[in-house]
């Protein structure tokens, strides 16, 4: 596993021994940062991105080697923290980040209570096996997103999320291998 692009391309990252962390392949990486690539490069302030399950840290540690402003890492496993916090170290990233050891859940409740910055990216990839995850986690995201919000769910290939949850609409599928990328935005009311 390695960066793909930017300020850290080629450089290795360490990935969790065993099953219960799945990292996201580095193909499927590329094909997300691709679709992400304009809306990073033309932010005129600074993206807040949010990397939800995140293991290994791998997708957040690409935003920032493509220029993210800041990363909120939210992980609960204790081994796939301790390789997470290595590959920023190993990487000499020190800054522009935050890691919450947390539950996603208890995340997104004290986040809101805490009236967090609002997210311009958010990224979210729970174990296949918790596919109940997928739903509650689109469900909560609602008030931490900023107004152009974008958030991506990787998932199996064969498992179909909801085109619309809460004020969020699916806008786009990408298939890859065995996984897929569903892109979700925040529905505009017209009044």
């Amino acid at each position: 596993m390695r960066i793909i692009a930017g300020t850290f391309r080629s450089r290795p990252l360490k990935a969790p021994p065993g099953l219960a962390t799945r990292p996201t392949s580095d193909r499927l990486r590329e094909t997300l940062f691709n679709v992400l690539a304009l809306r990073i490069n033309s932010a005129k302030s600074g993206l807040r991105f949010l990397d939800l399950y995140a293991g290994s840290g791998a997708v957040g540690i690409e935003a920032i080697s493509r220029g993210v402003t800041h990363v909120t890492f939210v992980e609960q496993s204790r081994p796939a923290l301790k390789i997470l916090q290595a590959n920023l170290a190993s990487l000499g990233i020190t800054s522009g980040f935050e890691v919450e050891s947390l539950k996603v859940s208890a995340y997104l409740r004290v986040a809101i209570k805490a009236n967090e910055a609002k997210f311009n990216l958010v990224f979210l990839d729970p174990p296949y096996d918790l596919a109940n995850e997928y739903e509650n986690t689109l469900h909560g995201l609602g008030a931490l997103l900023a107004p152009d919000a974008l958030v991506i769910a990787e998932h199996r290939r064969k498992e179909k999320l909801p085109e619309k949850i809460a004020a969020l609409k699916r806008t786009r599928l990408l298939e890859q291998g065995d996984a897929a990328l569903s892109f979700y935005q925040q529905e505009i009311q017209s009044s």
